[in-house]
């Protein structure tokens, strides 16, 4: 009776405005005094920031994103990890969450679906007593990303100042901020590729205009729906075998070293 007492208690008291961690920030993340904002310095990667304290099952994760940068494709990820910041060297951070920092530790995140976190956009997240990891953008549906995080021990938010997303800031789910009526794009499926003529199909689907450039082989072969889904599976090139760092615009693509791209 006194536990069930105690508990209650606990889940009715007030917390620790939502702030991030100090300390466990990517490489190319700098903080603001408040800790309430994170920016990307250079590159797409090494954008990984963790929550100060641990999320309840329930609790809205909110966040509006303050710069999107082009030439890049993919953008903010979002989830939850077991990995205790205060446990965590930057230095020992990998450069992305998806998939490093699941394969390291106890991580579930996903990518938001294209088109979603443009900047101003307000992102919602959170993961329910039953495992399932869901967002919202603006005033948008609710988006069902996951549904297999291990419930049972304490969660801290994770996030990926990642790709075509520069900046973002936490904002505080009390106080009521203005928002997009409806979002730009609700989901994959909203926005479809554009269909490819001849000679110009991706290699994979033989359906969509191949758009993509996987970084830093700079293979140009593929859709960005088949270009994501190889780097979430196997991270490898499907025509080289190099490791996938980034996927971004064929139209855009980022500078490739030296001998790079030789092959295309």
């Amino acid at each position: 009776m006194g536990a069930q007492i105690c508990s209650q208690a606990d889940a009715e008291m007030p917390r620790e405005a939502l702030r991030f961690h100090a300390e466990a920030v990517g490489a190319q993340v700098r903080l603001d005094a408040q800790r309430s904002t994170a920016r990307r310095r250079a590159t797409f990667r090494d954008g990984i920031v963790f929550s100060q304290r641990p999320v309840r099952p329930g609790e809205r994760v909110q966040l509006r994103v303050l710069c999107h940068e082009c030439g890049w494709v993919g953008g903010l990820r979002v989830g939850f990890t077991r990995l205790d910041p205060e446990r965590v060297t930057a230095s020992g951070l990998p450069p992305f969450v998806c998939p490093d920092l699941e394969q390291q530790s106890p991580t579930w995140a996903a990518m938001l679906p294209d088109g979603c976190g443009l900047t101003g956009d307000v992102v919602r997240f959170w993961v329910n007593r039953l495992g399932r990891l869901f967002a919202q953008v603006n005033a948008g549906p609710r988006l069902l990303l996951r549904k297999d995080v291990l419930m049972g021990a304490p969660l801290w938010a994770v996030m990926d100042v990642y790709g075509t997303t520069k900046a973002i800031e936490l904002l505080d789910p009390t106080v009521s901020a203005p928002t997009p009526a409806m979002p730009r794009v609700l989901s994959d499926e909203a926005l479809p590729g554009s269909k490819a003529t001849a000679g110009e199909e991706c290699a994979i689907c033989f359906h969509q205009a191949a758009n993509t450039c996987l970084v830093p082989c700079g293979h140009t072969h593929f859709c960005s729906c088949c270009a994501w889904r190889v780097f979430r599976d196997t991270a490898k090139c499907p025509v080289c075998r190099w490791e996938i760092e980034a996927v971004a615009s064929a139209w855009d693509p980022p500078a490739l070293g030296p001998g790079v791209g030789a092959q295309l």
